[in-house]
Parts: C-alpha cells; structure tokens; sequence
C-alpha cells in the first residue's frame, strides 16, 4: 500500500468514505477542506492542519452538520489562522 495518495485518486477515496458512512456531496466539501488546509499551513504550520480539519469537523457537528455547519466551522478556523501570530 502507498505511503501517500496521488491527487488524482482524492474523489475516489472520498466517494469511498460517503458510501461507508452514509455521506451526501455536500456532507465532504473537498475544496473547502482542502482550503482550509491551506490556510492553516500558511498562516499557522503544516501539522496544525489536520488537526484543524478535524476540529472544524467537531464544530460543525455540534452545531448541527449541515453543509452551512460545516462551512460556517471551516470560515472560522481559516479566518483564526489568517490572523494567528505565536
């Protein structure tokens, strides 16, 4: 098994999460992740982004997980990271 996942094989392990866990498109909004990533790496470090991505998800799943959660809890994450100084 591969150490890593080339990007072109992002869509099917996402479609391989939705069926396992019952997922709708809009329930794994890959760009806005991805987006989110980024904007932790850059404005805070790269290992903050997973767990970023993973708090965003906890946020969003408290407040109800629907798709406006999800990008409600992303928006927010991304916007602490823009303006983070450690």
């Amino acid at each position: 098994m591969s150490e890593h996942l080339p990007p072109e094989a992002l869509d099917e392990w996402a479609d391989a999460l939705r069926e396992r866990f019952e997922l709708t498109q809009e329930d794994v909004p890959i760009a806005l992740v991805l987006k989110l990533a980024k904007d932790v790496a850059d404005g805070v470090a790269r290992p903050a982004a997973p767990f970023s991505a993973f708090v965003a998800g906890l946020i969003a799943g408290r407040a109800g997980g629907s798709p406006d959660d999800i990008k409600s809890s992303v928006d927010a994450v991304s916007q602490l990271a823009s303006t983070w100084k450690a």
